[in-house]
């Protein structure tokens, strides 16, 4: 719990939703909350608070929550953006780089929060019809939190494992590498059982386990019920591979129907994750959805505005999870709002670094 009893409050209040058994998106509650943090954040947090100045809000709160500034996520790459004291950091998350580039870093004086906004989502959206004291088998193709203490995705299998993974779940890779014959054993074993599986990971680390399979001739038919999740995107690394490929790929050699593949949207820079509805809503459309206590805009890159909907802008987020940083975040995201809900269209070339230029020099600024 923070020191702080302003900021102790917000979490409490923050928290209390999280737990809550139905959820509500309530815009009035959520209103409420985001301008408090905002204030809390401008006043304890300096560079934001330059960074709000040199957009006329500093002392005046935002009319709404829809008004508060958006920090790129480049700026995360550039200077700490804390609300607490350096003293009080018990841990860090940090984005995915090379030696040679600067990381993305993330500081927390708690995990509770982020804790308690992703187990609820990712139950919702990955396993709706799991009983609440149910637990399944999880198959993980990335590092478990030991090899990879700050990556936030790890850190999230590993609360995931340990509220909802059975005796036979576990991480699949070892000294960053994929480790094949675990997984095979285990994803046997369940077929042997008739026990359905979730199979999660990156898009890349599928890419990886598909082109293993192929390479062994292996072709499974996981149980009925069985579902992957993938996360991160599609092109990079000397490679491109599109959702529906990968799809495909992955039904062809696992037997998961794209009707059951889900996608998350997260990034380090947030508390809280954004989830494909394929599972949750099957009869309904692809679109992506998030808990009640972070709202996505979509904004016209030109006049700054949220854009029309259906059009094509740039994806902001606004997550009550980020207590201990800043609460609002530009992401290098295009995107299109849908009624209810969302679709990722891709990287906005250049954005990350021209707003994370900009951003650094209001938050510099004396």
């Amino acid at each position: 719990m923070s020191a702080d009893p302003a900021r102790a409050a917000l979490d409490a209040q923050v928290l209390a939703w999280m737990r809550e058994t139905e959820w509500c998106e309530d815009d009035a509650r959520f209103d409420r909350l985001a301008r408090a943090l905002w204030a809390f954040q401008v006043e304890h947090c300096e560079p934001y608070r330059r960074f709000c100045r040199g957009r006329g809000l500093e002392a005046d709160e935002p009319g709404s929550w829809r008004d508060i500034p958006t920090v790129p996520t480049g700026a995360f790459k550039e200077m700490p953006l804390r609300s607490f004291p350096a003293s009080r950091q018990i841990h860090t998350f940090r984005t995915s780089g090379t030696a040679t580039k600067r990381r993305g870093e993330l500081h927390l004086d708690t995990l509770s929060i982020y804790e308690a906004s992703l187990l609820p989502t990712l139950r919702r959206f990955l396993f709706p019809e799991l009983p609440e004291t149910q637990r399944t088998c999880i198959r993980v193709l990335a590092p478990s939190p030991s090899e990879a203490p700050d990556s936030s995705l790890s850190h999230m299998f590993g609360c995931t494992l340990d509220a909802l993974g059975d005796a036979i779940s576990g991480f699949d890779f070892e000294a960053g590498r994929l480790a094949l014959e675990p997984l095979l054993a285990a994803l046997e074993s369940a077929c042997g059982a008739g026990e359905p599986v979730a199979l999660c990971g990156t898009a890349f680390a599928f890419v990886h386990l598909l082109e293993r399979l192929a390479e062994r001739g292996v072709r499974l038919s996981l149980p009925e019920g069985s579902r992957a999740m993938e996360t991160g995107g599609f092109k990079g690394r000397g490679r491109e591979q599109s959702a529906t490929n990968l799809y495909a790929e992955i039904e062809s050699a696992l037997g998961i129907p794209p009707r059951r593949i889900v996608n998350q949207y997260g990034m380090t820079e947030l508390g809280s994750q954004f989830y494909d509805t394929v599972l949750r809503d099957p009869a309904g459309p692809r679109r992506k959805q998030g808990p009640p206590w972070a709202r996505v805009r979509v904004i016209d890159p030109e006049t700054g505005e949220a854009a029309a909907p259906g059009a094509i802008g740039a994806i902001s987020i606004v997550d009550l999870a980020n207590t201990g940083s800043v609460l609002a975040v530009q992401t290098a995201d295009l995107g299109r709002r849908l009624p209810d809900g969302f679709e990722v269209l891709g990287r906005e070339a250049g954005a990350e670094a021209r707003g994370c230029s900009i951003a650094a020099d209001a938050m510099l600024a004396s």
